[in-house]
């Protein structure tokens, strides 16, 4: 006779979207670790890539020589696999270069490497507090966040926009219960400045009106012991790089964003229009907090500030979209649509697919920013509905600032 004291437990339902996830998950990071298992064996592989600037800039450091200097960048990206007459430059805000640094110490594939494993770490800590901050409810959402393709082309590709991500989720998840050092984390963010000014703009109102000063300290103290380092590794960093960011080769660059798209359109020698919708963006995010002061979240409310950031930023490329994985998990966590993320790994496998034959600097990159926010736009609106306390636990945990619960969240 059955056991009905103890029933058999329920076996879980997979469906399309539970397929699809994992789907993509499977195929984009088996793809990433075959490059990361690849890297270490091949040194022309691993100064092919944009990764090559920052070790360049970290063996001039070491030498003591300039950073910024072009003919010398390009004669050690050359010798160690770069292709072609250019020159990668590492355009990170001065106060970056202690992250270079240390990687002038090493040979090609070792720097490689460790650079790699850096990236991946933050990939990994940054989606695994996504997930702590919505209640590491049992499903498969938090996989998209871990196949994001902007994130893992920033990992293949050796960029910084993974600090970035870290930086914010940091923030994130320690604003309420370690203010000094969820600002002190902002410091990663400013590696990428122009990817947060209505961000930033947000930001600083919060800090005024709700006096959270050791926020600011934080960032501030960080900002500057940084700066003190980049003084002591090289005193002529910053007017350099001021030279750098002034010069022809940087101004008549094209990326494809928004801004730049306008200002090649009406007059690619008018820098100051790239800079105009962020200018826009600011006072927005700053009327946009002000409506909500009183209950300000910023699992909430800052998902949105980030998208419109990126959309507004003066200059940005597919892999600086790195940031927006809490938004996306947000909107991926609370959907009451399971069609919607179906329709989330369908974009991801497009711009996969785009990306295996576009080059990352080509106009075709355009509808990648945008279509994050229209797509989160349509997965918060179904949430609004059903939305349901958090656990007090957590609230207490997190000084009042609650998620969707993981009851809410988890597969139906």
């Amino acid at each position: 006779m059955p056991d009905t004291t103890h029933p058999p437990a329920a076996k879980p339902r997979y469906d399309l979207a539970d397929i699809s996830i994992a789907l993509l998950s499977g195929v984009v990071l088996g793809i990433t670790a075959l490059f990361l298992f690849t890297v270490p064996l091949a040194g022309k592989m691993a100064g092919s890539r944009d990764f090559v600037a920052y070790y360049a800039t970290g063996r001039q450091l070491v030498q003591h020589a300039d950073p910024y200097d072009a003919g010398a960048i390009r004669r050690i990206e050359h010798s160690v696999g770069l292709k072609g007459n250019g020159v990668l430059l590492m355009r990170n805000p001065p106060w970056g270069l202690p992250l270079a640094f240390p990687l002038g110490f090493f040979g090609v594939r070792i720097a490689a490497l460790l650079w790699s494993l850096i990236l991946l770490a933050c990939l990994l800590i940054s989606v695994h507090l996504v997930r702590k901050l919505h209640g590491s409810p049992p499903n498969y959402i938090h996989w998209l966040g871990l196949s994001f393709v902007p994130a893992l082309m920033c990992l293949t590709m050796g960029q910084t926009s993974l600090f970035a991500l870290l930086g914010l989720t940091l923030f994130l998840y320690y604003h309420c219960t370690r203010p000094f050092a969820a600002g002190a984390s902002l410091w990663l963010c400013v590696l990428k400045p122009h990817l947060f000014l209505p961000f930033a703009a947000a930001l600083l109102a919060w800090i005024l009106f709700s006096r959270s000063y050791k926020v600011l300290a934080g960032a501030v103290a960080a900002t500057a012991a940084s700066c003190a380092l980049t003084l002591w590794i090289d005193p002529s960093a910053f007017s350099a790089y001021l030279a750098l960011m002034r010069s022809t080769s940087v101004v008549q660059e094209f990326v494809p964003c928004l801004s730049d798209a306008m200002r090649f359109s009406i007059n690619r020698n008018a820098v100051w229009l790239q800079y105009l919708p962020a200018a826009v963006a600011s006072a927005w995010a700053v009327w946009f907090f002000w409506r909500r002061r009183h209950g300000w979240s910023w699992i909430e409310n800052g998902d949105l500030l980030i998208l419109v950031s990126l959309i507004a930023a003066p200059y940005s490329f597919l892999y600086d979209q790195s940031i927006a994985i809490p938004a996306v998990m947000h909107g991926a966590f609370t959907t009451r649509k399971r069609p919607l993320l179906v329709v989330l790994v369908c974009v991801l496998a497009i711009i996969e697919l785009q990306a295996l034959r576009v080059r990352i600097n080509s106009v075709y990159y355009l509808w990648t920013a945008p279509v994050w926010l229209l797509w989160y736009l349509v997965a918060r609106s179904s949430a609004a509905a059903h939305a349901v306390s958090a656990p007090v636990e957590f609230v207490q945990a997190h000084g009042g600032e609650a998620p969707v619960s993981a009851a809410h969240i988890s597969r139906s």
